[in-house]
């Protein structure tokens, strides 16, 4: 009988996040703490009518982040302890669920910081920030593993060995073909805009001037008066990240990559960005389309904003939330499978 090799003692740091549940929960422990805090202080600040940066901060988004805070600390402070059986794991998704709901229009935020008068709510995209933070670290944290012996040749792995590059399957590429499809109609009506066209009752020269009026900043008026829309491409860069999840050159650098053809790419870089545009996009694509539904039913009010009737308003509202939804669903299925294929080999 052959001898089983002993698993080493210690593993390499860039493999410890992964494999130890102290190091990942001690972070989820320590992002619950920071949230508690910072959600419990927006509800003295609400109430008392205290302003953050200008803004009442949003009270019940405050209870619903301080209440998610809770059920994450404590089922962080389980794997901690060295818990990790399934209604631990189930918490902590549980946790990392409510989370994302907590972040779920941080894009928003962003594309306001980048392009807008900035945030609409300080203290509500602090809360969105930590909510997608605390939802990487719960991942994280349910994910890890302590070291284990590889059924195949009897070690704790000390190398990363990357599989060779590979198309995702054909339904994860049918899948992605549809999100990027579900998109067009969001970029088209963006370019009619731009190019000064009409969409939904609003001119494209109308639309510059309520980007003016609302504090729009140099670079978004700039790209306006150029023909390009600032969403359009953050659009066209969340298809190429889509087209990278499922196809080779997203695992090995391609020639046009000058300086880095035929390295391979490190998994964190279209995992990351993926991840953070789905946990995003998915909420916020779905709730619109449930509030959408609500109000074509007559069961919710919307408010018209700058569109001139509730057609107007509902027919963007569709075009936006839609896309937003499919495609959100479309990256959450490549960035899995993506992960899936990168996995390291024995």
């Amino acid at each position: 009988m052959s001898e089983v090799k002993q698993a080493p003692t210690t593993i390499p740091w860039q493999h410890r996040w992964g494999r130890q549940p102290r190091i990942a929960g001690g972070a989820a422990l320590g992002w619950a703490v920071v949230q508690s805090i910072v959600a419990l202080a927006c509800v003295w600040a609400g109430t008392s009518g205290t302003t953050v940066g200008g803004d009442q901060p949003p009270v019940g988004l405050a209870w619903f982040a301080a209440g998610v805070a809770v059920l994450g600390g404590v089922s962080a402070a389980a794997a901690v302890r060295g818990h990790e059986g399934r209604t631990v794991r189930g918490l902590l998704w549980a946790a990392c669920a409510l989370s994302t709901v907590t972040g779920f229009s941080l894009l928003m935020d962003v594309v306001g910081l980048l392009f807008a008068h900035g945030v609409d709510n300080v203290a509500a995209a602090v809360l969105h920030t930590l909510g997608l933070l605390g939802a990487v670290l719960l991942a994280a944290t349910s994910h890890a593993r302590r070291p284990a012996i590889c059924a195949r040749c009897g070690t704790v792995h000390t190398a990363v060995v990357r599989p060779h590059p590979s198309h995702a399957p054909r339904r994860v590429r049918l899948v992605a073909y549809g999100g990027i499809l579900a998109f067009v109609p969001y970029i088209g009506m963006k370019m009619v805009w731009a190019l000064g066209g009409t969409f939904a009752g609003i001119s494209g020269a109308e639309l510059l001037r309520i980007s003016e009026r609302n504090g729009a900043s140099g670079v978004w008026l700039t790209l306006e008066s150029w023909g390009v829309d600032g969403t359009v491409l953050l659009a066209a860069l969340g298809i190429f990240l889509l087209f990278g999840l499922i196809r080779p050159w997203g695992q090995i650098f391609p020639r046009w990559t000058l300086g880095l053809s035929g390295r391979s790419v490190p998994r964190w870089l279209p995992l990351a960005p993926a991840l953070i545009g789905a946990t995003t996009l998915v909420p916020y694509g779905l709730g619109g389309v449930g509030y959408l539904a609500l109000v074509s039913m007559g069961a919710a009010s919307m408010r018209l904003g700058d569109s001139p009737t509730l057609q107007d308003a509902l027919l963007m509202g569709w075009v936006g939330h839609v896309g937003f939804a499919v495609y959100g669903l479309a990256l959450l299925t490549a960035s899995r499978s993506y992960w899936l294929r990168t996995r390291p080999v024995c």
